[in-house]
């Protein structure tokens, strides 16, 4: 973690003209007023947060105000930095002298309200032990949503999926085994991706966004690459030798082929155009939030539906019924032992995926039944900085609520509580367990 920029600082950002899509054509401004489309979100995209929620939201108000235009949510692609208090910045895998708390806490204690519909994915530089209790997703502050470990959700009907940590070949196979609390090996092994997460997203249909930390492999090839190495000459070595970049997450664009891809990590920014057979997806990596770097974009996306021609529409975060069938499919192979179970086949998971799907429609016969504030409400699990230490904790042996929440609505076991010492008794996929069911 680089310590970002300050406030103050944020107030001399020159901005970035608003990008719209569907091609990446600057906008020229010369009239007062942006021509809002009526049937459109404004969505700005942010790269590496690096905890400076301040300057990234002061930096859309001021492209706000200069353009006469609303931001109606913003998307994070990792190094989130969600310390709640000091435990969760020992949980950060950086250098000493970057552990810093940063300014998070604030939203998290209800201090500040983050103003828009924030949604972000996990890095590498992050508050493991927070995200882990929120591995399907869930509120890690009022307005601010993570999408998990790996996850898909719909914001007024646009699909947005997304893979948080980074590709290192050592863990990608393994079972999530890591147990707090956290020490200095598996405070970085928790963010690793793992084939678990890239098999369940592989069999989402084609979602309109996809954020990661990690770059695919080799997507530096289908843009300026003379350009990227004058801005970062150090990426040659890795670009010559084929490794910049992580092979699943390029295996996933292939298969999934969304219209976007959004990343961060590599603290610059870079365009490219991947082709599929009868289509293209559009990939825009940004930097890191600091003064005079480029780590930000608006970019504008239809939306299907809109109760009135003349009015934007009401924001919804929904959860995907696709995704919710992923998700009781390969729940039981779900490994919290270093070794994974061999998971399903593509065309039997597929198979079992239509069944669930029937489950879902079922227990979700509503559009409003989907919303995610229906099941996950925000829960503040503990204390913050400047409150009593000795509060009571929220979270229980089964862990965080909202993430007990989920497990109910969907009938499958919580997996993810973590009570430290040995693993939970069942381990086997095969073995049926009974699960208390969800109660709208």
């Amino acid at each position: 973690m680089v310590r970002g920029i300050s406030v103050a600082g944020a107030r001399r950002f020159v901005s970035n003209a608003l990008r719209a899509g569907p091609s990446f054509a600057r906008c020229p401004f010369k009239g007062a007023k942006f021509p809002l489309q009526s049937r459109s979100l404004n969505i700005a995209v942010e790269g590496c947060c690096h905890g400076e929620l301040d300057a990234i939201y002061l930096h859309i108000k001021h492209l706000e105000t200069k353009y006469n235009y609303k931001v109606d949510a913003l998307l994070i692609c990792g190094d989130f930095q969600a310390m709640r208090n000091k435990e969760d910045v020992e949980n950060m895998a950086c250098p000493t002298k970057y552990k810093v708390l940063g300014g998070f806490h604030q939203y998290y204690t209800g201090k500040k309200k983050a103003p828009m519909m924030t949604i972000v994915i996990g890095g590498n530089h992050e508050a493991s032990n927070y995200m882990w209790e929120l591995y399907h997703g869930g509120w890690l502050a009022p307005n601010i949503y993570f999408l998990g470990h790996a996850g898909c959700i719909q914001l007024n009907g646009i699909r947005i999926a997304g893979i948080s940590g980074i590709y290192n070949e050592n863990h990608y196979k393994l079972g999530s085994y890591e147990r707090q609390p956290l020490d200095r090996s598996t405070m970085r092994s928790i963010y690793h991706t793992r084939e678990y997460n890239i098999n369940r997203l592989s069999l989402l249909s084609p979602p309109s966004i996809f954020l990661s930390h990690d770059w695919p492999q080799a997507i530096e090839q289908y843009g300026d690459t003379d350009g990227l190495l004058k801005k970062s000459p150090h990426f040659r070595h890795d670009i010559q030798a084929n490794t910049l970049g992580s092979p699943p997450l390029l295996h996933l664009m292939k298969t999934l082929k969304p219209e976007w891809w959004f990343s961060g990590h590599m603290h610059v920014r870079f365009e490219a155009t991947y082709p599929h057979e009868k289509s293209t997806t559009k990939f825009l990596a940004l930097d890191k939030c600091l003064e005079g770097r480029e780590f930000l974009e608006v970019i504008q996306f239809p939306v299907a539906s809109c109760p009135a021609p003349d009015l934007k529409p009401k924001l919804t975060l929904s959860y995907d019924p696709e995704w919710l069938a992923i998700t009781r499919v390969f729940n039981p192979y779900l490994s919290r032992r270093k070794i994974q179970w061999p998971l399903p086949g593509t065309d039997d998971a597929r198979k079992k995926v239509a069944r669930e799907l029937e489950w879902v429609t079922a227990a979700f016969p509503t559009p409003e039944d989907l919303e995610v504030e229906r099941v996950q409400e925000f829960v503040k699990t503990v204390p913050g900085p400047q409150e009593n230490r000795w509060a009571r904790r929220v979270s229980g042996d089964d862990g965080n609520p909202q993430t007990v929440a989920f497990c109910e609505a969907l009938e499958i076991e919580n997996r993810i509580r973590d009570q430290g010492g040995p693993p939970p008794r069942r381990n086997s996929p095969t073995e049926h367990v009974q699960v208390r069911r969800y109660k709208k």
